[in-house]
């Protein structure tokens, strides 16, 4: 395949701290160089040219980032199994950040394509060494398909992102709720972060917060935005933390 089909761009959104009113960091969402979506992109993507799209994937995310004057953290999704050799395979990355001067603590990796992460020991390595580097990693999409508490237990990342399938409509399941609230109390301690991903309603945001879950992604904060960071209004901020007994109605 010509390496003009690889040609990518990025969209950004927002990972928002409800507590603080703040926004966390900002993912970025592989687009099309002209806004195309990226299902019309990853149909392009193939075994031979995997490699060149997550480097691709990686320095046009740092490029736009610094460009655009991000100052929080940055999320990048990456393939492991992309990644031969982590010391080799992040060059790349380390060049461009310091050629655009974007800080490498600021840095998340996010690892996708679970359904392919068939060798744990290899991805595990790959994430104790990009924490050398001073990366903060992040396994994607809990609760849904394969990733599930036995890759976490084996990747052990600093940060796990709840499928959008497990928070739609907790606040009136029983089940998903109480999910929710044990994996909160086991991550409190170990030290992991949580993030909800896929919120879209007050009702789920406010639940959420009942179960201790402060570190939101979705709809209900922003859409993504081609090539631009959206911002978060402040009332969003404060009809999340309002006072509603409806909120914990789930677990009543």
């Amino acid at each position: 395949m010509a390496e003009q089909a690889l040609e990518v761009s990025m969209a950004f959104q927002p990972i928002v701290n409800v507590a603080t009113r703040e926004i966390f960091a900002y993912e970025a969402l592989v687009r099309g160089p002209h806004e195309e979506s990226a299902a019309w992109v990853f149909e392009q993507v193939t075994s031979e040219n995997m490699y060149h799209f997550d480097q691709t994937c990686r320095v046009t995310a740092i490029r736009l980032a610094a460009r655009l004057g991000i100052e929080t953290r940055l999320s990048i999704n990456f393939l492991p199994n992309a990644v031969y050799e982590p010391a080799t395979c992040i060059r790349t990355t380390l060049k461009t950040a310091q050629e655009v001067g974007f800080p490498l603590d600021r840095l998340i990796f996010e690892i996708t394509e679970h359904e392919s992460v068939l060798n744990e020991a290899r991805v595990r390595r790959i994430i104790d060494a990009y924490r050398g580097y001073g990366f903060v990693t992040a396994l994607d999409d809990y609760g849904a398909g394969h990733s599930t508490a036995g890759l976490l237990l084996a990747l052990r990342p600093d940060i796990v992102k709840v499928d959008m399938a497990v928070i739609r409509g907790l606040d009136q399941d029983h089940w998903r709720a109480a999910l929710v609230e044990h994996l909160a109390q086991f991550a409190a301690k170990v030290g992991l972060m949580v993030i909800a991903e896929g919120v879209e309603t007050l009702e789920e945001a406010r639940c959420l917060l009942s179960l201790g879950i402060t570190h939101m992604q979705g709809y209900l904060f922003a859409r993504p935005a081609f090539e631009a960071l959206p911002t978060v209004p402040d009332d969003i901020f404060a009809a999340c933390l309002k006072a509603d007994r409806g909120a914990g109605a789930a677990l009543d």
